[in-house]
């Protein structure tokens, strides 16, 4: 059985499931499924295209699958945003449905806090236990990856991968891909060393730790190339670097370096 306000605007097409919370001048529109014990507080808004798992928390006037900010697309077009378990969505806080230009959904994963004002632009991929800080924004077609944590007044260009356990700093001007297990901060944005104190938090390993330090000075104390880089990375035997290397074998845009680094290019 759901708890449903008399003041909320419930679709009767749209799918809910058990144990809800629906608040005062809430708004269901049709298309969308809702699973169970989540919490819509106060004018939160769940427009068509929402797929909604269990135990999320919709805090005042929040916006799920809003129209896609991009000026091409055909308002007729169903596309989704897809989102897992016990994700937190601060007030204003707003999650764009997808474009058709890659495969229509916009998507989370588990756990996530988003803070006050913060946007996620269309088909963008979150995975777990990322926290964005208040009035940060991802653009389009941004992944962000497990345990990042981006800070407040962070702008994020659209199709920039941001890797996991990445922790930006705040305000930072973010146009390229942000490496995996690092500190990248500033406008424009450096990469400031590595996220120790975030690491620990996620109990990876000291050993894992040092693995990256000796990276760092692949990465960046020299001025290899990106071939040379990922042959000095392929020496060190460690998963947490087999994970930096896939990253920087994936990247499209570039990835931030450090200020020294940048000023030689």
């Amino acid at each position: 059985m759901n708890n449903i306000h008399s003041t909320a605007i419930v679709d009767p097409k749209a799918e809910l499931g058990s144990g809800n919370t629906i608040g005062a001048y809430c708004v269901i529109e049709a298309d969308v499924v809702l699973g169970n014990n989540n919490q819509l507080h106060t004018g939160a808004v769940l427009k068509n295209g929402c797929r909604i798992g269990n135990e999320n928390i919709f805090y005042e006037y929040s916006v799920m699958a809003g129209l896609p900010q991009d000026v091409s697309f055909d308002k007729q077009a169903s596309t989704l945003v897809e989102m897992g378990n016990n994700n937190e969505f601060r007030e204003y806080t707003t999650v764009n449905r997808a474009t058709l230009k890659e495969n229509g959904v916009t998507k989370l994963g588990n756990h996530n806090y988003l803070m006050a004002h913060a946007h996620i632009g269309h088909d963008c991929v979150l995975a777990d236990n990322i926290v964005m800080v208040i009035s940060s924004g991802i653009a389009g077609h941004v992944h962000v990856g497990k345990g990042a944590f981006i800070s407040g007044g962070v702008m994020v260009h659209q199709f920039v991968n941001i890797g996991q356990y990445a922790m930006i700093g705040g305000n930072a001007k973010i146009t390229q891909d942000v490496l995996p297990f690092f500190m990248t901060d500033g406008i424009p944005a450096f990469v400031k060393g590595i996220n120790v104190v975030g690491l620990k938090r996620a109990g990876f390993k000291k050993s894992d730790i040092s693995d990256l330090k000796q990276a760092y000075r692949i990465l960046f104390s020299s001025a290899n190339s990106l071939e040379q880089i990922m042959a000095g990375l392929k020496d060190i035997k460690s998963s947490i670097i087999k994970e930096l290397s896939v990253f920087l074998e994936q990247s499209k845009r570039g990835f931030h370096r450090t200020e020294r680094d940048k000023a030689s290019l």
